[in-house]
């Protein structure tokens, strides 16, 4: 639902915290406000803010473009009144935020007085009540509409020091999340669960507790969580985690929504997504690609080789088809030997080895000691030798996806390294300000959302219009073309106190700006270092004299990141990337140019390393199968 003048909402608990700074909210995008509160003085401050905030859409408004209504909503009789009020004054309920709630302060075993039911009165009964009569409101008018239930993270995770607030807030998310089926009607109702917010009733919580957990949830992330929820069509029985940690999470996580979803099978292997099984011929022989001299210029260390198909395959080995391969920056640097380490000897020793580091197919055999793994079943590989119509790796190997897609390339070396690497090596926070470079790449189009997922600022750099304009339509706080703008004068300019994290894959002199640029406690993580692949000579390690003195004097971290050392956390990373994929929060771009069959994996490379390619370079190696229409 597109917020715009003229809309109207109807705010429980409006008067103070969140449901004040709500309201407000909606007053500045020219929405007329019905405050419901039991505090008289402070709704009618709150409904004369939100009409001046309305004053500059509706100039010449015959009635009140805000009202406040003294309301116990405990009692159903003067809620169903309020309800009433609301649409005899503005026709219609566009958007029902119930956000009224209290918490214990007495431990129930000691509730003499039974304070606690009305807890539970409030909490949960009267989110119950109140939806039905905003569902009736919005049926009655035949209109869409949005109700937003407030929750809490207290109803996600036990909250042991007042757990009749917790099992109250528990409710409001499972009851939301049941009432998905009202979408097919125009109604969406989700739910918000903020960790602490600094209102009235978290101020009686001791500070300990609070900072913890890295301390209170700006109330700006509130107010963008609901109009997020608000907004968004998709968004139907959603329920939207919000930390300061880690920002914006819809939960529950893949991880959690896979312990009760249905499985294709018992077996361990089974993971929490659909996939569809598919026919594959095996041939006697096959072609791929070798690296037959060690050089980085790809085309000349490279060729295609013609192989017979051995079978039967190891007991614990699977054959996979592949259908596309992705194109890696470091492909040049695999040919040269560089991962390999050793003397020239040493080096020349792995001659002839298997090119590519990626790919997804379709499961074509396995041994017989696989009892995991479907014949047909769409998976992927992260190992040498994706540059292949088959590949022999163990079954250890196989990461299963719903589709043999393209789009699964750029979720593999690129996405599963912004992933991981952004939570675990740069620790990422919310509220922070985050920089990443070669931005319009293969991983730099995962970083930027990522990174604004997780309720960050986020700068980008590219090199061209239309990268910049691709990095705006992701999302990007702040597109710096370097062909248009001097970055070093922009960073200077407009983040005088330094970015708080810095994802960098350019290396050489973007890596000195990087540095010079990073604030007090700031991280830089080094993903790669893409200017100094190529070269007359290949890849030479440069000298950054003097950079222990720069991090020592900020408390600075620089760190490396490579994906093969965190394996044991890809499937789980992938799952992520699936999961937002799937909702619409995340976007896959895959560059449009293409190349089919392995004839054309060395323009590939080449291109890529061009600079002219937008979001994930993907080679299909099967042009025939691309034909079919499969989109996950």
């Amino acid at each position: 639902m597109e917020l715009k003048p003229g809309l109207s909402a109807l705010v429980t608990g409006g008067a103070s915290g969140i449901g004040k700074a709500l309201s407000l909210a909606l007053g500045k995008k020219g929405v007329f406000v019905t405050i419901i509160d039991l505090s008289e003085e402070m709704g009618k401050e709150v409904a004369s803010q939100v009409e001046r905030e309305n004053a500059k859409f509706h100039p010449e408004l015959k009635f009140p473009s805000a009202m406040f209504i003294k309301c116990d909503i405990s009692n159903s009789r003067d809620t169903a009144a309020a309800f009433a009020k609301h649409i005899e004054t503005y026709g219609v309920l566009d958007i029902c935020i119930n956000n009224a709630g209290l918490g214990s302060t007495v431990p129930f075993i000691e509730d003499k007085a039974e304070a606690w039911r009305l807890t539970v009165n409030v909490n949960l009964v009267a989110v119950i009540d109140c939806t039905r009569l905003a569902i009736q409101a919005m049926l009655a008018v035949k209109r869409p509409g949005v109700i937003i239930n407030m929750g809490s993270a207290s109803g996600l995770y036990p909250m042991y020091v007042d757990p009749i607030y917790s099992g109250t807030k528990a409710g409001v998310v499972m009851f939301t999340r049941s009432l998905v089926p009202y979408k097919r009607r125009g109604i969406r109702v989700n739910v918000l669960c903020p960790e602490f917010v600094q209102t009235a009733m978290t101020d009686k919580l001791g500070p300990e507790l609070i900072n913890r957990i890295g301390g209170f949830v700006p109330m700006e992330m509130i107010v963008n969580g609901a109009f997020e929820l608000i907004q968004d069509e998709s968004k139907a029985g959603a329920c939207l985690w919000i930390t300061k940690r880690k920002g914006f999470q819809y939960w529950p996580s893949p991880e959690e929504e896979a312990k009760y979803s249905m499985k294709l099978s018992n077996s361990k292997r089974s993971s929490s997504y659909m996939v569809q099984q598919y026919d594959v011929q095996i041939p006697q022989n096959f072609e791929k690609i070798v690296v037959h001299t060690l050089s980085h210029n790809f085309r000349s260390a490279t060729g295609v080789v013609h192989t017979l198909l051995k079978l039967p395959i190891k007991p614990n080995d699977v054959l996979l088809k592949v259908i596309y391969a992705g194109v890696n920056a470091s492909d040049v640097n695999f040919s040269s030997g560089r991962y390999f380490g050793g003397s020239d000897k040493e080096l020349t020793a792995h001659l002839p080895f298997d090119a590519g580091f990626e790919a997804v197919g379709l499961v074509a055999a396995v041994g017989e000691s696989v009892n995991d793994i479907k014949i047909g079943s769409p998976a992927a590989i992260m190992t040498f030798g994706g540059y292949s119509e088959f590949v022999m790796v163990p079954s250890k190997h196989i990461l299963l996806v719903p589709k043999p897609d393209p789009e699964v390339i750029a979720m593999l070396t690129s996405g599963l390294t912004a992933s991981i690497a952004l939570e675990k090596a740069a620790q990422m926070e919310s509220g922070k300000t985050v920089l990443v470079t070669a931005a319009a790449g293969g991983t730099g189009q995962f970083a930027v959302q990522l990174a604004k997922l997780a309720g960050n600022t986020v700068i980008a750099t590219c090199g061209g219009k239309e990268k910049a304009s691709f990095l705006k339509e992701l999302g990007v706080d702040r597109v710096i073309d370097y062909k248009a703008e001097d970055i070093k004068s922009v960073l200077k300019k407009e983040f005088p106190k330094g970015i708080d994290i810095i994802y960098e894959s350019v290396g050489g002199q973007m890596f000195d700006l990087c540095l010079n640029a990073l604030a007090i406690y700031g991280r830089l993580l080094v993903i790669g270092m893409i200017s100094q692949y190529q070269g007359e000579h290949g890849w030479k390690p440069l000298n950054y004299t003097g950079l222990c003195e720069k991090i020592l004097a900020k408390s600075q971290t620089v760190v490396g990141f490579f994906l093969v050392q965190y394996s044991h956390f890809w499937q789980e990373h992938l799952e992520k990337l699936f999961h937002l994929y799937s909702a619409g929060k995340l976007k896959v771009a895959l560059d449009p140019k293409k190349f089919l069959g392995l004839g054309s994996v060395a323009d590939a490379v080449e291109y890529l390393h061009s600079g002219c390619s937008v979001g994930k370079v993907v080679v299909c190696i099967d042009p025939t199968f691309a034909k079919q229409p499969a989109r996950l």
